[in-house]
């Protein structure tokens, strides 16, 4: 039992100072040259320092990934800018004519993708450089995931095979996962 006086704390440091080096408690180690009845020191070799550890993940992103996000969504934004800029600008009968999906395609649904297209490209542009809403970029990305999943169906019902929206769609996946977890922008303070 615990009294006022202190006396566990003295029968404690006693039985301490009084042990040997087998009845060493774990984490203590006496001090060598010292003889058995040295204070004992704590050995914190063991002890977490810190209560957050770092992982690979919460580390700051090298450069060479902003560089490598950035030529992805600046070839991505060009390549669906000018795709989606050619879908408003060109009449129906000549898309019909040059795309093979076209002619089983409504006209207002491929104006709708022409204007969802380049949207997407100005999101994946516009929210990183300016540093205003920065998640708009990877929600671009998103879209163009879903845009490429959409076109790869319509492909494959036509018996075509997608390989240039399954290489875009990848682009667009790597563009959505650098930018929310392994490189994302803050935003302006």
């Amino acid at each position: 039992m615990i009294d006022d006086t202190g006396e566990f704390e003295e029968k404690m440091m006693s039985k301490l100072l009084h042990s040997d080096s087998s009845d060493t408690p774990r984490g203590t180690k006496q001090h060598q040259g010292e003889g058995r009845h040295a204070v004992p020191s704590r050995d914190r070799s063991h002890v977490m320092t810190s209560t957050t550890a770092v992982s690979p993940d919460t580390r700051a992103p090298g450069k060479g990934w902003h560089i490598g996000l950035w030529v992805a969504q600046v070839l991505l934004a060009m390549g669906f800018g000018m795709a989606g800029f050619m879908k408003l600008v060109t009449p129906y009968a000549e898309l019909a004519q040059t795309m093979a999906w076209a002619q089983y395609t409504p006209e207002p649904l491929i104006k709708f993708i022409g204007t969802a297209e380049l949207a997407g490209a100005l999101g994946l542009i516009l929210p990183a450089a300016t540093r205003i809403k920065p998640f708009l970029t990877p929600l671009a990305a998103t879209g163009f995931i879903v845009i490429m999943l959409f076109a790869s169906g319509l492909h494959l019902s036509l018996g075509e095979l997608p390989v240039p929206n399954m290489k875009l769609g990848g682009i667009a996946v790597f563009i959505a996962w650098g930018r929310w977890r392994k490189a994302p922008i803050s935003p302006r303070a």
